[in-house]
């Protein structure tokens, strides 16, 4: 069964830093892969995207600020969040780009919960 398991979340004060990865189960070397987050009462959102050849891009509300990086070899993605807000805080998940591709049909990992709150 494939997995997305994400992991470094946690509760930082507004301003800090926080780095979240996310291992796959199987070679995600192909697909475009992102960061999602969904914050309570709102939907998920893609937060950051990069391609399988490295190229990344951002929501208007985490650029400059966040930094979307991947090891194909160790089918890691990662996640640098810096300069944390509190409007940062929700369960923040990794999948393809759209979300479900391939083996990764219909499914979503359990996330990691970021909480920005001093």
């Amino acid at each position: 069964q494939v997995q997305l398991v994400e992991s470094g979340g946690g509760l930082v004060q507004p301003g800090g830093s926080l780095r979240l990865s996310c291992v796959a189960s199987e070679n995600f070397g192909i697909y475009v892969m992102g960061w999602y987050r969904q914050a309570p009462g709102k939907q998920r959102e893609l937060v950051a995207r990069i391609t399988n050849g490295g190229s990344t891009s951002y929501a208007d509300s985490v650029k400059s600020r966040f930094t979307i990086s991947r090891d194909n070899a160790k089918n890691t993605m990662y996640l640098q969040m810096n300069s944390l807000k509190p409007e940062d805080t929700a369960v923040y998940y990794c999948n393809t780009v759209p979300p479900g591709l391939g083996s990764y049909r219909r499914y979503w990992g359990q996330g990691t919960q970021v909480t920005v709150s001093s």
